[in-house]
């Protein structure tokens, strides 16, 4: 027998951890409540398999407070595909977005179902800054598309510490202002595209519509922010109330910050979109905050902000951690992504 190389044998292991992790979600919501309890009074409400998964990982939990950017990356993408479900019913196509010389990858993902010109979300993938791909979130972004039936353009765009601040808004506004020269060539109907990130992909879509207003620009149909970074002061009791114990860690969030946040710019709102003094006339927006994250806070106050601006806003609160987007393995997942399409649906028509 021939020796198993690297890359085979950590497919082998990602398939195992998946399988696992299947099996898992598998199980009923009751046997899970009695193998692993209720979560603290602080999670009240946490489904009962995003708190199977909140106890695992605690057990797991890395006591480091510092990370090597590219093995942090591996490890995203290996479990990103562990965690993650292939997706029927979505055709895949890559894509390079170009704006004034700057070529910026891309994939969409269109829902067999609607072949037609219709509505389109342009995705901010979450990570960080520091890590996170489309690789990664394929998973996500193909469930999303099938699930509202719109296609969804996911943009590759620089990582932090290699690329400081500004690269990642930067590469946000020069996607959108390509997209938007010529919407049809992706089959979507330019009265209808918008943008959707999870977690810092939230603050990049965030600040992508504070750049626009700032530029004269038109808005994008809608801002959907799944438990976007808001505060880069990190300010908010929830940081410190899920600092360990619930996927998201207060040190993993303090590294990503430390790597993407220039000394002395944490109230810059092109970091910290909260700290932007005015709000109003931006994109109608729908905020899904999780209920067990060190970010809940920071974006529930975002929607308030977005709110007495006068700028249409819902505010979902999930019953689930950080990065359930990414984890369609679980009911509650599905779940969310249930509650999402609805709400891209009712924005998007």
């Amino acid at each position: 027998m021939g020796e198993v190389k690297p890359q085979g044998l950590m497919a082998v292991v990602q398939k195992v951890i998946g399988l696992v992790v299947g099996a898992l979600f598998a199980l009923p919501d009751s046997l899970m409540r009695k193998i692993f309890g209720d979560p603290p009074p602080e999670a009240a409400g946490l489904r009962p398999d995003a708190w199977a998964m909140g106890r695992l990982i605690g057990l797991a939990e890395d006591k480091r407070t510092d990370w090597d950017p590219e093995d942090a990356r591996k490890e995203t993408d290996f479990l990103g595909g562990a965690v993650s479900r292939p997706v029927a019913g979505v055709r895949t196509q890559d894509w390079n977005l170009e704006d004034e010389g700057r070529t910026i990858p891309a994939r969409l993902f269109t829902p067999e179902a609607n072949p037609l010109a219709g509505p389109m979300l342009v995705h901010f993938h979450g990570g960080g800054w520091v890590q996170g791909s489309i690789e990664s979130h394929e998973g996500a972004c193909a469930w999303l598309a099938r699930e509202a039936g719109v296609r969804v353009l996911s943009v590759e765009y620089r990582l932090a510490p290699e690329n400081p601040f500004p690269a990642q808004a930067d590469d946000a506004l020069a996607a959108w202002r390509s997209v938007m020269s010529d919407p049809a060539r992706f089959g979507a109907n330019p009265e209808k595209v918008g943008v959707i990130g999870d977690s810092a992909g939230a603050q990049m879509c965030a600040v992508l519509c504070l750049d626009l207003k700032e530029a004269g620009e038109p808005q994008p149909a809608c801002q959907i922010l799944i438990y976007p970074v808001t505060d880069c002061t990190g300010s908010f009791p929830s940081r410190e109330t899920f600092a360990t114990g619930f996927y998201l860690t207060k040190a993993r969030m303090d590294w990503f910050e430390d790597c993407f946040v220039p000394a002395g710019e944490a109230k810059n709102p092109r970091v910290s979109p909260l700290f932007a003094e005015d709000l109003s006339g931006l994109a109608p927006a729908l905020v899904s905050v999780a209920i067990a994250d060190p970010l809940r806070d920071e974006g529930i106050a975002y929607a308030n902000r977005l709110g007495e601006a006068g700028v249409p806003v819902t505010l979902e609160e999930m019953p689930m951690l950080h990065a359930w987007f990414n984890l369609i393995a679980s009911r509650s997942s599905r779940r969310g992504h249930e509650v999402l399409a609805a709400g891209v649906n009712e924005l998007l028509g």
